[in-house]
Parts: structure tokens; C-alpha cells; sequence
């Protein structure tokens, strides 16, 4: 099992493009077989050092995680979420 976590910090943080990614990103699982697991979390507690949204997710084989990546799906998403993120962060593990 390959377990995907990313953190997103919003150029601006509000809660009304926070929860547009949630969607965004929760859509995804029915489109994409590959996902095993799949939780989109917005930060609770405002500092200065915390991001705004967490996914983690998890994948049978890092290959269905490479299919995800490319899929054009979450493509989509991933050129939505770029355009309203100062930062991204991300890692991947054997689980």
C-alpha cells in the first residue's frame, strides 16, 4: 500500500476556496478507480506555521498512484489548486 499525503497553504486563506478544493478533490474517487482511500481535511486552528487543507490518500501499488497523478481528472484539479496555492507539500511511503 502507498499512502499519498499532501498539504496545500491558500495564497489567500478563506473558507469559501477551501471547501471549493474539498469538493474539488473529493469528486475524485469516483472517477478514479486506483484510489483505494481518500480524505480531504481543512485546517481547525489558525497559525501562522499551519497549512489550510490536507489530503491523504492511499494507493495498492505506487503504479495506480503514478495513474492517478497523470489521470486527466485530477489534472484538472491539480491546475485549479495551483492557481489558488502559495505552497505545496507532499510525501509518499510504502505503508
Amino acid at each position: 500500500m502507498i499512502t499519498h499525503v499532501v498539504f496545500f497553504k491558500l495564497v489567500t486563506p478563506n473558507q469559501e476556496t477551501a471547501q471549493t478544493i474539498k469538493s474539488k478533490l473529493m469528486a475524485l474517487p469516483k472517477r478514479i478507480p486506483q484510489i483505494k482511500h481518500y480524505e480531504v481535511g481543512i485546517n481547525v486552528i489558525e497559525s501562522a506555521r499551519n497549512y489550510d487543507l490536507a489530503l491523504i490518500s492511499q494507493f495498492d501499488t505506487l503504479e495506480d498512484l503514478n495513474t492517478y497523478q497523470a489521470h486527466p481528472e485530477h489534472q484538472e484539479v491539480v491546475n485549479y489548486i495551483k492557481s489558488v496555492t502559495s505552497s505545496i507539500i507532499a510525501v509518499d511511503y510504502d505503508s
